[in-house]
């Protein structure tokens, strides 16, 4: 809402996958924020399609932030589970072995994303104890069952399973049935324990066994946050069947849903198809931003709507180029601009990042938020080419794209000129003037080379 010059900061509404439907974010408790988003399986490196829910989780935390709120975001780290017990099988070591190599590389990767640092990390191995309480929680309460050396939970208890993923029961059951374990009471009925004879394990009263990937998160969030958290995210390939699955074992044992938000970042596509270990296009989120660079890789990861498909492709690479490659230059020129005239000042300009972060606070919609910032960096273009620069507006324009930048995780570092610089700067110019071609090309080289032009 314009009101003269200024812009009224919005209130963030979000998709909300629980509803349907775009809300209004409200916290459990005022100016706070509970963020719990599903973290890896450490058992590979992390691929491209990976790294766009750290992303987009991270800047929805800075958004909060920049509307005053307190956050206190964690992400789990599922360091139990047969894919890791079967590469250590594979290369003859324990499965420590195989956890530590992919959570220190993806520890590498959420640094190399520029991403804040989370409140908490914790890992299934070191919740153990509690997960086994809980198992045993959902058997005294009926809501599991025991099956030689198994523990299932009962689907049917739950009145309203399948509702939040919009399943069809009839169908989930026929398939089910393909390859069904006849034992079990129904055949969604799903494991909370995995009776074992090899890899790693743990003692347990039902047995030596480990957890279910369904459990696990369920107690985690428990056991961190004691309560219903404000928001649970992840990508969308986990809403069925692991957070239905989430949602039933909480009912089951804390009479709620865990989350009063749902919210679900969309897939990446590799040249229109789905990212999969399997199709060989499978590009490691690592190789990629060490490629392209933190700016350009968080960009890209932002430049969609959050809730939809994103088309990863050389066309998508080549916009960022240019999209970025605008944005710096304008800076640039811009903050050589007031270092002749020896200007400094933090002020900001309130109605353009304002402008922006109500872009952002509508459901996260970077498209047009980046709209604000191309409209803000030609304003800047218009004002370095004036005769007589308003050295006040020009700063204030350059500090809240960079605040913006900020926002988005992107980081631009401002050019700082000695004595040196701004004297080779005005013989550049100079030697323009006069015409003196020569000197002004071997200037021009060495203001190049010192990345000032």
């Amino acid at each position: 809402m314009l009101i003269g010059v200024y812009i009224v900061i919005s209130k963030i509404k979000l998709y909300n996958s629980k509803t349907g439907k775009v809300e209004e974010f409200i916290s459990i408790e005022p100016q706070k924020v509970s963020m719990y988003v599903c973290g890896p399986t450490v058992y590979n490196y992390a691929h491209i399609g990976n790294a766009r829910p750290i992303v987009v989780f991270d800047m929805l935390r800075r958004l909060f932030e920049a509307n005053g709120y307190k956050v206190e975001y964690i992400s789990n780290i599922t360091d139990v589970d047969d894919k890791i017990i079967n590469k250590a099988i594979e290369e003859k070591v324990t499965e420590n072995v195989i956890t530590k190599r992919y959570l220190q590389a993806y520890l590498k990767l959420r640094d190399s994303l520029n991403t804040k640092d989370l409140d908490a990390m914790p890992k299934v191995t070191d919740t153990m104890a509690e997960i086994i309480v809980f198992i045993q929680s959902l058997l005294d309460s009926g809501h599991a069952y025991f099956v030689d050396g198994d523990v299932y939970f009962r689907v049917e208890n739950i009145d309203d399973y399948g509702e939040f993923s919009k399943q069809n029961l009839e169908e989930l059951k026929i398939g089910a049935r393909v390859q069904e374990n006849t034992l079990k009471e129904n055949p969604l009925d799903f494991a909370l324990w995995k009776k074992t004879d090899q890899g790693i394990m743990w003692e347990s009263p039902f047995g030596k066994g480990r957890p279910g990937w369904h459990t696990e998160c369920v107690v985690m969030i428990d056991n961190h946050f004691h309560n219903k958290i404000d928001i649970h995210g992840g990508g969308l390939d986990l809403r069925f069947p692991h957070h239905e699955n989430e949602i039933a074992q909480a009912k089951a044992a804390f009479g709620h849903d865990l989350a009063n938000y749902w919210i679900y970042n969309g897939m990446l596509n590799i040249a229109g198809e789905k990212m999969s270990k399997s199709l060989g296009n499978v590009l490691l989120a690592q190789d990629v931003t060490d490629t392209l660079g933190t700016n350009k890789t968080r960009w890209i990861l932002l430049s969609g709507h959050y809730k939809e498909q994103l088309q990863f492709s050389d066309e998508l690479l080549k916009q960022a180029d240019s999209e970025l490659g605008k944005i710096a230059q304008a800076l640039k020129q811009a903050v050589v601009k007031l270092a002749l005239q020896d200007y400094q000042d933090d002020l900001y300009d309130e109605a353009s990042y304002e402008a922006f972060v109500n872009c952002l606070n509508d459901d996260l919609n970077t498209p047009n938020g980046y709209a604000v910032i191309f409209d803000t960096v030609k304003e800047i273009n218009q004002l370095v080419r004036q005769a007589e620069v308003d050295l006040s507006l020009l700063s204030q324009k350059i500090n809240a794209v960079t605040k913006m930048l900020d926002l988005l995780g992107v980081l631009f570092e401002k050019i700082e000129l000695d004595a040196e610089d701004k004297e080779m700067y005005n013989q550049w110019t100079k030697a323009k003037v006069e015409k003196d071609f020569k000197k002004a090309d071997s200037l021009r080289v060495a203001l190049i080379e010192k990345g000032i032009l």
